[in-house]
């Protein structure tokens, strides 16, 4: 077993065995515990009381986190000639078509999100095979097949975010990093699982929030008293 630093086991004494925190308690607490010399990712997980086997358990959704996530979100739009002007001005870091998608052929994905639109999905679904392993395929559900191209790269440099429950019940994502305030890690917590109340599928039965639990990279988890929000 691995020997823990001094840092790693300041940040262990400082965590009271068994506590849940208020969600503002571990906002508060992640930042003491941090000590990586880069502003580290805080990081969200939520296990639920779903089946992600049947389909209508399935809980997926797109949130726009208030304060961002604080990260630098490069990304490809593949679009017409009439609408490159539009994405660019958006801020879009690739902007372009058939030059693109035969560089993603050639195995090319070095962007975060990419943004298209309804006429051109029959050109991008041969580009499953590389895109969907990686999360990458536009999808209409979260906001990344549509026309209003320019709208779409907006809110996703301002912070929307796409995900989705995994085969073990889990949805994890990013709502922040440690550099932000402790009220703003907070805020960005509540919308999340605010989101994911609304998404509760009719069909799942018991308990929703199983467990919630707050990190940075490379820090201990903090256990959020679910029960105060469920």
């Amino acid at each position: 077993m691995a020997k823990l630093t001094k840092n790693q086991k300041v940040a262990i004494e400082k965590i009271e065995p068994g506590k849940q925190y208020t969600i503002i308690e571990a906002s508060k607490l992640i930042k003491e515990i941090s000590y990586t010399k880069f502003d580290a990712s805080v990081d969200i997980d939520v296990r639920l009381g779903v089946d992600p086997r049947k389909a209508n358990q399935m809980v997926r959704g797109v949130v726009t986190l208030p304060h961002g996530t604080g990260k630098t979100v490069r990304v490809l739009v593949l679009c017409t000639p009439d609408k490159e002007e539009e994405a660019k001005k958006a801020g879009a870091d690739y902007v372009g078509l058939d030059d693109y998608i035969e560089k993603i052929s050639g195995g090319w994905t070095d962007v975060d999100v990419i943004i298209t639109m309804p006429p051109i999905m029959a050109k991008i679904g041969k580009l499953g095979r590389v895109l969907g392993p990686r999360g990458l395929m536009p999808n209409p559900k979260s906001g990344t097949v549509t026309m209003e191209v320019g709208k779409a790269v907006e809110e996703v440099k301002g912070g929307k975010i796409d995900f989705k429950v995994d085969k073990f019940g889990i949805v994890h994502t990013s709502i922040g990093k440690v550099s932000f305030t402790a009220d703003k890690i907070a805020e960005n917590a509540k919308e999340f699982i605010q989101t994911l109340v609304k998404l509760k599928p009719a069909s799942a039965k018991g308990t929703y929030f199983k467990s919630i639990s707050i990190s940075s990279t490379m820090s201990p988890g903090l256990r959020v008293d679910a029960k105060a929000i469920d």
